[in-house]
């Protein structure tokens, strides 16, 4: 092969050299820039498509190379060119110097090429599929769109947000089709979610109509409940300051009043509620609905805190020694899990203290009315004390 190449430059007295130069080069620089326009397409879309992967910055000095040895190929035709007029011979050591920096050149274009090659032809396929994407996601958008318009449910509020958002991802995919395909791709994916949204919202509309009225009769049933609830707080209460200390009920004075005020809200909820529901608006009636749950929900814990005290309190008259019984033999596990763990040192002290705090609510059960709420607090106290004591041997490392 390099005899032969020595063999097209030498000269004759005519230009033939010219043209045997120009069938080296100018393959070489066509091999080249072939190479280089399929590695800088595969990189343009893997920056569009997966600008993460950071391939354009190893891309950058390839492509320097490649413009380098085609600007030695242009410098060297322009050379020829004169030389074909009237100019000087090109030595032949330089043709062959920008024919190898050409091959060179293609070498390392190759090597990028291969280095990443699934990942690069991946990307051309996404990126070559974007303009599809776009067009099938806002033709769905739109489709989406007319059968909102046509549907009988339009007026819903959840429709009405739903196709609110496709409007404006319409808008978005257009506007960001004109700033990049990977705009573009992003903003389809998105309108995408968005149709699907609004097809949801109009296949669940029709059955919101069943949902409210069946919401709403539960809850109704569930108002009737808390009103013989909220009936029962004021003779719970009455015997509580009857049979018991008066500081044992102290903390319950304001429920009567605060159960009512929260059946008052969930009526008047569950009235707007029948009055959206008459007006073909589930939707409204499923949130007052649901406000009223909230509401019953709170003068149910207000009731039922005042006739659980009473219950509890009598259970505790009745035994005061079941409670504390149980405290200290949850104190006594936690002691010989100390003295297992040898941990006595850390926490035996600590221990020891829980069992004077059980000692002394014990002893606070004095007098005619004996505090029986501070004896079941205090009792309560020291076996969540305990178990956290527990909680912190057993995760020790020994």
């Amino acid at each position: 092969m390099a005899g032969r190449r020595r063999g097209w430059f030498r000269s004759s007295r005519d230009n033939q050299w010219v043209e045997q130069a120009r069938g080296v080069l100018t393959p070489a620089f066509l091999d080249m820039d072939r190479r280089q326009s399929i590695a800088e397409g595969a990189a343009h879309a893997s920056a569009q498509m997966f600008p993460e992967r950071g391939v354009m910055a190893r891309w950058e000095p390839v492509r320097a190379r490649c413009y380098e040895a085609a600007g030695a190929y242009m410098a060297l035709n322009e050379r020829l060119d004169q030389a074909e007029r009237d100019g000087p011979r090109v030595p032949q050591p330089e043709i062959e110097a920008v024919v190898h920096r050409l091959a060179d050149a293609a070498r390392g274009v190759d090597e990028f090429y291969r280095g990443d090659q699934a990942h690069l032809e991946h990307a051309v396929a996404v990126y070559g599929s974007v303009p599809q994407l776009v067009a099938q996601v806002r033709g769905a958008a739109e489709r989406a769109l007319l059968a909102m318009a046509d549907s009988a449910y339009a007026g819903y509020p959840s429709v009405r947000r739903a196709g609110a958002a496709v409007d404006e991802g319409l808008i978005t995919l257009d506007a960001a089709a004109s700033t990049g395909v990977g705009a573009a791709r992003e903003a389809a994916t998105r309108l995408e979610t968005l149709t699907r949204a609004l097809s949801r919202a109009l296949e669940d509309a029709p059955g919101k109509q069943h949902s409210a009225t069946t919401a709403l009769s539960s809850a109704s049933t569930r108002l009737a409940a808390a009103r013989t609830r909220l009936e029962r707080i004021g003779p719970a209460f009455s015997t509580l300051l009857r049979e018991f200390n008066a500081a044992s009920s102290a903390d319950l004075a304001n429920n009567e009043r605060e159960s009512r005020q929260a059946i008052d809200a969930a009526e008047a909820d569950l009235t707007r509620a029948r009055t959206a529901l008459a007006k073909n608006d589930p939707e409204q009636a499923l949130d007052l609905t649901t406000s009223a749950r909230a509401h019953l929900a709170v003068a149910e814990e207000r009731a039922d805190a005042v006739t659980d005290r009473l219950t509890l309190l009598r259970e505790v008259r009745a035994d005061p020694q079941q409670k504390v019984k149980a405290v200290r033999f949850k104190l006594r596990d936690a002691q010989m899990l100390a003295v297992h763990r040898d941990l006595v040192a850390e926490w035996g002290s600590v221990l020891d203290a829980q069992s004077d705090r059980i000692d002394r609510a014990t002893a606070g059960l004095t007098g005619r009315h004996p505090d029986y709420w501070a004896y079941v607090s205090e009792l309560d106290a020291a076996a969540a004390f305990i178990a956290g004591v527990v909680d912190r041997m057993r995760n020790t490392e020994t």
